[in-house]
């Protein structure tokens, strides 16, 4: 953790709605004046769409049937928490972008499935934003939880999930249900060894829970509205959060437990307006006192 350099870490699967939160994000730096740079857990792969599809193929063979982009292996997490640690540092560090489709392909000069160049970050930014698949992983080689100063995770209820992640990979990707089932089933080590251990080193949660059912979220044949849901809002530290405000200001809302609140589905960015401003504030008015 910097306090000169401070770096903000949101983590979600594939599917989990990590983008939404990050649009959100971005309305606070703009509303506030910060001078966020942004980086994705996209550029940090080990491999580009031709070469994951032969390590697959190879790990396959090997007996390996839970390797996927989830798996600690076929991410760069060294270089992850290099940048990190570097940023925290000097507030300098470097990125790339994984192009996946035609539109991105146009924006950046490069076929899809294959990553641009490493470019280092423009200077004076006020803060490093993250959003991935591992912000806040701890293994026995890496410790990037530790480099990130406010950490969020976004965790559907894993039917939500694979309802969400089943729906997006059809729309904008033209995978059929099977192939996506298939993913999922293949990403499901990793996905409880390497993902879901992340969610007890963030420092707030966000969890969407829907009302209605998605008992078969195979044949789901809609996401569930936000009306549709609740959010669960858990604080690994309470101290300090005013629950009285949150809830008098969030109408439906309620606390659960003593680290936790509830709040309808459709009060979510309302949500994170109302707890990240302040604390992006203080990270940025003591970065600019350090």
């Amino acid at each position: 953790m910097s306090k000169k350099h401070p770096i903000i870490s949101v983590v979600g699967s594939s599917g989990a709605g990590t983008s939404t939160v990050k649009h959100t994000f971005d309305q606070i730096f703009r509303r506030e004046g910060v001078n966020a740079v942004s980086i994705e857990g996209d550029a940090f792969h080990k491999f580009n769409r031709k070469d994951m599809k032969a390590e697959l193929d190879r790990q396959y063979a090997a007996g390996n049937t839970g390797f996927s982009h989830f798996s600690y292996d076929a991410n760069e997490l060294a270089e992850l928490e290099r940048v990190f640690r570097e940023y925290g540092d000097t507030g300098k560090g470097r990125t790339r972008h994984y192009v996946h489709d035609d539109e991105e392909a146009e924006k950046y000069g490069v076929p899809p499935g294959h990553f641009t160049e490493w470019a280092p970050f423009e200077d004076g930014s006020d803060l490093l934003f993250y959003e991935g698949l591992h912000g806040a992983v701890v293994n026995d080689e890496v410790n990037i939880a530790k480099y990130a100063d406010l950490k969020i995770g976004v965790v559907p209820v894993v039917n939500l999930e694979w309802i969400q992640k089943i729906h997006r990979d059809k729309a904008k990707r033209g995978y059929t249900t099977e192939a996506v089932t298939d993913v999922i089933l293949r990403r499901m080590h990793s996905y409880v060894h390497c993902i879901i251990p992340q969610f007890t080193e963030t420092d707030i949660n966000f969890q969407r829970v829907p009302v209605v059912d998605t008992s078969n979220p195979l044949v789901a044949r809609w996401i569930p509205t936000p009306d549709e849901s609740l959010v669960v809002i858990r604080f690994k530290n309470p101290r300090g959060i005013d629950f009285s405000y949150l809830v008098s200001m969030i109408d439906g809302s309620w606390m659960s437990r003593a680290n936790s609140i509830v709040i309808p589905g459709g009060k979510l960015d309302l949500a994170m307006q109302l707890i990240l401003t302040p604390m992006i504030e203080r990270l940025v008015s003591e970065s600019k006192r350090a």
